[in-house]
């Protein structure tokens, strides 16, 4: 109804997420992290992990908004023959 194809949307949708995946204890790497992350500081737990990952989240949010207008604004090419909006 909004004239947005469905790629835009997916890519939309995906900017989201990626945004979320780096804070979730469901991030495929998180327990490597924090593995890590405890040899050189022992107290260093879920939470402390997840704190210091908030900054990145936010940059991430912040970065993937602006390329989303961004590639809306000037309607750029999705992929080949794919647009932002229906023709």
């Amino acid at each position: 109804l909004l004239g947005i194809s469905p790629e835009m949307t997916t890519a939309a949708y995906r900017m989201g997420d990626s945004v979320t995946n780096i804070a979730t204890p469901l991030m495929s790497y998180f327990p490597l992290v924090l593995t890590f992350a405890q040899r050189w500081d022992p107290r260093f737990g879920l939470g402390s992990l997840m704190a210091t990952m908030l900054p990145y989240a936010g940059a991430f949010l912040v970065a993937g908004l602006a390329m989303v207008a961004a590639w809306v604004a000037f309607d750029l090419p999705l992929g080949p023959g794919v647009g932002v909006h229906y023709e």
